[in-house]
């Protein structure tokens, strides 16, 4: 089974509900996902909150991210793309778990559940490309 379907949502965090239910009526259609299809829903929600909370620092700017979910050869790619703040790859690093507070550990999660994180910056007219990868 091989999936392709791109979105554009607004650049908000009230947005993050329809980039989960985008994502999930992808991975219903994939049976090799249903293990592992709430961790998958996670880890791109909580990248499409990074851009959210980092590359636009909270604020409405009127400004989509584009979401691209392709299942092809057993290889699950989600790539997100931004206009935002360009990120620094190597900024971005979880916070250890043993500094106990709330949020934070978005990327972290991220990490655990994919098998491969790629930052891009400049791919066309956007400025960040986020690529999550996991092999099935």
């Amino acid at each position: 089974m091989n999936i392709k379907d791109q979105k554009e949502f607004p650049v908000d965090s009230a947005q993050l509900k329809e980039v989960r239910n985008f994502a999930r009526g992808l991975f219903d259609q994939v049976p090799e996902f249903e293990d592992n299809r709430e961790e998958l829903v996670l880890a791109l929600a909580e990248a499409a909150q990074n851009i959210v909370k980092h590359a636009y620092s909270g604020q409405p700017s009127g400004d989509t991210m584009r979401v691209e979910i392709e299942y092809q050869d057993k290889v699950l790619k989600m790539e997100l793309f931004d206009k935002g703040k360009p990120v620094i790859p190597e900024n971005i690093k979880p916070r250890k778990l043993t500094d106990i507070k709330a949020g934070g550990l978005g990327t972290f999660f991220i990490g655990q559940i994919m098998d491969e994180v790629v930052f891009k910056t400049n791919k066309e007219d956007w400025v960040n490309h986020l690529i999550l990868t996991k092999r099935f």
